[in-house]
């Protein structure tokens, strides 16, 4: 597993030519401004804000392309942060009758240097302009934004590494930034990307159930609140309306979907993971009975219409956990009993409110499999399609059908390259480096704050 890492990374490597010794004077300057944003943090005395700026370096010198876009984005915030450091320590200096200028000088340079590093760095990166250069380096600084972003908005501490380590945040954000651009330049291997996606999303799910199996056994920091959620994606809805209250789950449910349609229930959905499980137990995906459509849409209806009633009857919590909890464990049985059976996500299909949620929702999203008219309907990526996505309707129609959740199985699937993702203004390469590249950091974000 990890030596296809390892070997799909080697191949983007920026290999040695008789040019990369004039690099070396701008590289010197990225350095240095990765050394003083940390010495100013050192000063200050954050030392895990520090560590961040410090394993930048790490990033200047490494030989892989994606690194000088994540460079450019770091030093442009560094950029930032020198500008309102200066004018700020001017107007103390200045309101105390102090002299100024000298400091100014001083501090204006320092910003020119870091201002220059990051030009040089966002230079080369357009220079090495490729899907497989700019995806992985867009994914590090989604995910370092994303993160220090929710770190910085949230009253609790969000990062479980916070909560072992005070301030070690900062660390985890630079490794989780890391960990999502070598996630995406693996993936952009089309033929390695179906099988790193199952990796990933089940990663994801042992961690999710880990973290509350230790909070439940005592280890209180791996839960994010002493209020216990159910991990039973249906109440990702229903629960807001039981209590009339308590929306994070649905916002971020909401917040995904918006970003990346209905992939929530491919690369996000702590339970999904185990539905896919199931279905890839049968090496060939059929297709399910017309009937399901609808009874999905009965078993929407009848959760939420029903969550709505208990709540305004007033009944209590524990009773209607227990019903929860119950309709979650008819849900794993679906997965065991006609998911291995059918290689059929029937969980995600046919029982779950939120797939259909976002499958529905997910139409306002633009980003779409697009099936090119070269195709020959020879029903490979039918048969790897786990979301009933791709039936002989769908290929005559040349578009995959409602329940595609841009999974990108079918992509790998195809032995003529017909299938692709679109998105408006974006040609076919480009539109899955970006949607990969969005889809990785939203997963890797999730990964950094997966507590209930």
């Amino acid at each position: 597993m990890f030596r296809s890492i390892i070997a799909t990374i080697n191949r983007h490597r920026i290999h040695h030519n008789p040019k990369q010794n004039q690099t070396m004077i701008p590289r010197i300057l990225t350095v240095i401004s990765l050394l003083l944003l940390g010495a100013h943090a050192l000063r200050t005395g954050d030392i895990n804000d520090a560590c961040f700026w410090l394993l930048g370096i790490g990033l200047a010198v490494s030989p892989w392309p994606w690194t000088y876009s994540a460079l450019a984005g770091l030093l442009g915030f560094g950029t930032f942060l020198w500008v309102g450091i200066t004018v700020e320590l001017a107007q103390q200096r200045l309101a105390l009758g102090l002299p100024w200028l000298r400091l100014a000088i001083i501090l204006g340079s320092v910003t020119l240097i870091c201002f220059v590093a990051g030009g040089w760095n966002l230079r080369r990166a357009m220079q090495l302009k490729s899907a497989d250069n700019l995806a992985p380096g867009g994914a590090f600084l989604l995910t370092v934004g994303g993160l220090s972003l929710a770190r910085q908005m949230s009253s609790l501490d969000i990062l479980l590494v916070d909560r072992f380590l005070p301030g070690g945040g900062w660390v985890a954000i630079f490794l989780l930034g890391v960990y999502a651009a070598l996630i995406t330049t693996v993936m952009l291997d089309t033929a390695q990307s179906a099988r790193w996606r199952r990796i990933i999303w089940t990663a994801f799910s042992v961690v999710f159930f880990a973290q509350l199996l230790l909070g439940l056994a005592g280890l209180e920091k791996f839960l994010m609140t002493g209020a216990l959620h159910l991990p039973v994606p249906a109440l990702i809805a229903a629960g807001p309306i039981f209590r009339g209250e308590g929306l994070f789950m649905i916002i971020l449910f909401g917040a995904a979907v918006i970003l990346v349609g209905p992939a929530w229930c491919s690369y996000l959905c702590y339970i999904g993971s185990w539905d896919n499980l199931a279905a890839t137990a049968n090496r060939r995906a059929t297709p399910l009975p017309s009937w399901t459509r609808a009874m999905r849409w009965l078993i929407c209806i009848a959760v939420l219409g029903l969550a709505l009633i208990l709540g305004r009857i007033g009944m209590a919590a524990p009773p209607a956990a227990v019903l929860a909890a119950g309709f979650g464990l008819v849900g794993v049985g679906l997965m065991v009993l006609w998911s291995r059976r059918t290689g059929t996500m029937t969980h995600c299909l046919t029982y779950c409110p939120m797939g259909l949620l976002a499958d529905l929702f997910g139409r306002i999203n633009p980003w779409r499999i697009k099936i090119h008219d070269g195709c020959n309907q020879c029903g490979r990526c039918s048969r790897v399609c786990r979301y009933n996505a791709l039936t002989p309707a769908d290929l005559a129609g040349r578009r995959a059908g409602f329940t595609c959740s841009l999974c990108g199985d079918c992509i790998s699937a195809c032995p003529d390259n017909h299938l692709h993702y679109t998105f408006p203004g974006l040609g076919d390469t480009a539109a899955r480096a970006v949607f990969l590249a969005v889809a990785v950091s939203l997963h890797a974000l999730f990964l950094g704050v997966a507590r209930l």
